[in-house]
């Protein structure tokens, strides 16, 4: 029974979720450069760093954060205020404007108390720390995305190649079949038969060539490229190169202390999990502002008089009464603020310890998989398709043991590619699970 192949769905819809509504204008993919015809797996990730739109936007969080701590640190402004009164405008005979009035010019300053100023700069500064942490994050994403979609190109490519070559030999036998029709060996029927299974071959070319284009147009799509149609030479191949190998996160076949150890390491590296700490750091931070808002501040004030003709200097204090209002309401919304952050952040640390487990139990599962693959299947299915093509040369095996043979391998082929994608595939995901993405190549 024939089956078809086709990509994850998760891994063609990344770019929808990833690339965002500015690329989908006409404008969001302008004053791009093109992306290079040849591509290596780390130049994907960089371009993709560098231009996705999704890391423009986390960037622009940290310059708007930057902006909040520069607002946040900044004393009030002094108020300046001018006041004229007393003087008789609406009499008939008005006398000298200076000295028949009370003119005052004077300056006022709000003064913070309580450390305000501190305490708003300090949670203004763990935005900023938050910002900065969530850019590291999107990174980390995008380049698992973009590893992800750029192994599912070369998977794409591998199936079309699979797929052309199985055509190819049905085309040779068709060809033999022709000559031993003519010379009376076989009947115009086995030939016809074979000229109709010939098109289930050719379907799996169409196949494989739309799923080869569609997983290039979602890899230029997360590099943000100008056009989703260009040529694209993808460089790396299936499998893992030695760097990827189990020694680089000492992920180890039967490795019993591979999960503690990698666990402590992302509680210590994935910037998701920073962030929450620095977001429970300005949660606690703006309870304390909160607290210190229930003392008012001080303005105080002074200036010039002018008492109809008579100078002086005028002094005040303002001082307001929190009879009815002492920031209960702040307090109350920063305690749990407070106590939300505490939740994120051990949501955060279940996540890791979700993603480390599953992106380990992967590698062995994978690893192990394509090991079986490779030592009970992958040589045999091909002897296998040899022996019977030869025999059906020599007229000793039949047009059905041809046909099972030539299927068995192509399907033997498409399965070892799957298994050696999604081998490669989950040491990704096990490299960006520890918060280390960069040590996958």
């Amino acid at each position: 029974m024939r089956r078809s192949r086709s990509l994850p769905v998760n891994v063609l819809v990344i770019a929808a979720w990833t690339v965002g509504l500015p690329f989908l204008t006409p404008g969001g993919a302008a004053g791009q450069s093109a992306i290079p015809e040849r591509l290596t797996l780390r130049e994907a990730v960089s371009l993709a760093v560098d231009r996705n739109p999704a890391m423009v936007a986390a960037r622009a969080g940290v310059d708007a954060a930057e902006g909040d701590r520069l607002t946040a640190s900044r004393r009030p402004n002094p108020a300046l205020s001018v006041d004229s009164a007393g003087y008789p405008v609406f009499e008939p005979a008005r006398p000298g404007y200076w000295g028949n009035q009370e003119f005052t010019v004077r300056f006022d300053q709000e003064l913070e108390t309580s450390g305000r100023r501190r305490l708003r700069t300090e949670v203004a500064e763990s935005g900023r720390a938050t910002a900065q942490l969530a850019v590291q994050d999107r990174a980390r994403q995008i380049g698992l995305d973009v590893r992800r979609a750029y192994l599912a190109a070369v998977l794409a490519q591998a199936d079309r190649g699979v797929a052309q070559t199985s055509l190819e030999e049905i085309d040779r036998v068709i060809a033999l079949n022709r000559a031993r029709l003519q010379q009376g060996e076989i009947s115009g029927a086995e030939l016809r038969r074979l000229q109709v299974e010939r098109l289930r071959f050719v379907e799996d070319v169409f196949a494989a060539d739309l799923a080869m284009k569609n997983a290039r147009s979602t890899l230029l799509a997360l590099l943000n490229a100008p056009q989703l149609d260009q040529p694209l030479e993808l460089t790396d191949g299936l499998k893992p190169s030695p760097a990827e190998g189990p020694d680089a996160l000492s992920a180890a076949p039967g490795d019993a202390g591979a999960a503690p150890r990698l666990l402590a390491q992302a509680l210590e590296a994935r910037p998701d999990v920073l962030a929450a700490r620095r977001e429970q750091v300005q949660a606690e931070t703006s309870t304390r502002l909160q607290r210190a808002l229930r003392r008012p501040n001080i303005t105080v004030g002074g200036g010039y008089q002018n008492n109809f003709g008579s100078a002086g200097v005028v002094f005040g204090v303002t001082l307001p009464l929190p009879f009815f209002n002492q920031n209960q309401g702040g307090i109350a919304r920063a305690d749990a603020e407070k106590r939300a952050a505490d939740a994120r952040a051990d949501v955060t640390a279940t996540v890791v310890r979700l993603d480390v487990q599953r992106a380990l139990n992967a590698v062995d599962t994978n690893r192990a998989r394509v090991e079986y693959i490779e030592r009970e299947y992958l040589k045999n299915a091909q002897e296998s398709r040899d022996i019977v093509l030869e025999s059906y040369r020599l007229g000793v095996a039949d047009l059905i043991d041809f046909l099972d043979a030539q299927r068995a391998f192509r399907d033997t082929q498409r399965t070892y590619n799957r298994a050696l994608f999604d081998q490669r595939v989950s040491l990704f995901e096990l490299a960006a699970a520890v918060g280390r993405p960069d040590e996958q190549p």
